[in-house]
């Protein structure tokens, strides 16, 4: 059941300006905006209008007891594109984030969009069953998720952002950047955590993808152990008709920190056609 959208304020919605088109970018579980640190500056070099916010429960967004399911998360950014009064806008979702450019389309169109990015991220649906033999996330992997986060809040994220930006266990990333990732983690309410946990792992976003006709780009990196390719964004760009997909060759799941040059240019590319 959905809840009430929060507004753009209480989201922490940040516009860095620029003189061009809107890029709305959506962080990752259990990250923040500030995630999107090294892609801002250069896209409005490029010409974009940045705005980023913080998920509800996540860095200095506020932090309500509910409201972690896709359809509520999906209304929060449809409320901040209504606050901002922003049209012919591209969505840019990374791994959690996502999930809301998906169920944004399945629930409220394409009216204000001009196109969108599915980077690194979960759909078209992640947890592993009878009818999603595909899915990359098995049953005994999601509990030890959430088992984890339970008993171990800080353990678990120290844990969760070596992987994030790890390739066959070597580290693309420095240790500051770990750090600052782990830090970021923390600023999230548990509920929060485990209630997007929950969202991104058991969400079924087929029928959203189907529903998109709008300019897509897939980026994912070939070599991403949180959301691997094969289980996701292969089959996003399966499923979407007018999409593009674009690999980042050795690169983590946090690709947009381990190899921002890349991941940057492909995006503006994309955006400034």
């Amino acid at each position: 059941m959905a809840h009430a959208a929060l507004s753009a304020k209480d989201l922490n919605v940040t516009d860095h300006g620029g003189p061009g088109r809107p890029v709305v970018l959506i962080h990752g579980w259990p990250l923040s905006s500030v995630a999107w640190s090294n892609q801002i500056e250069p896209l409005k070099a490029a010409g974009m209008r940045v705005i980023t916010y913080d998920r509800r429960g996540f860095g200095n967004a506020l932090k309500p007891e509910a409201g972690f399911d896709y359809d509520t998360l999906a209304a929060d950014l449809h409320q901040v594109l209504v606050d901002l009064d922003l049209h012919e806008v591209t969505l840019v979702g990374f791994s959690m984030g996502g999930g809301e450019v998906a169920r944004y389309i399945g629930n409220h169109g394409e009216d204000r969009l001009h196109s969108v990015v599915f980077a690194a991220a979960v759909p078209p649906f992640m947890l592993q069953g009878p009818d999603n033999p595909d899915g990359p996330l098995t049953q005994e992997a999601a509990q030890q998720m959430e088992d984890g986060l339970r008993a171990d809040r800080a353990g678990f994220f120290d844990s969760f952002v070596t992987q994030f930006y790890s390739v066959d266990g070597e580290m693309k990333v420095s240790q500051g950047e770990h750090e600052k990732a782990v830090a970021l983690c923390l600023q999230s309410d548990q509920a929060a955590a485990l209630g997007c946990m929950e969202a991104f792992g058991t969400t079924d976003f087929r029928k959203d993808l189907e529903k998109i006709t709008v300019p897509t780009l897939i980026l994912h990196s070939d070599s991403d152990a949180i959301v691997p390719l094969e289980g996701s964004g292969k089959r996003v760009f399966e499923t979407v008709r007018n999409s593009e997909l674009f690999l980042i060759e050795d690169a983590p799941h946090g690709c947009n920190v381990s190899h921002a040059a890349r991941f940057n240019t492909t995006l503006i590319d994309y955006l400034t056609r």
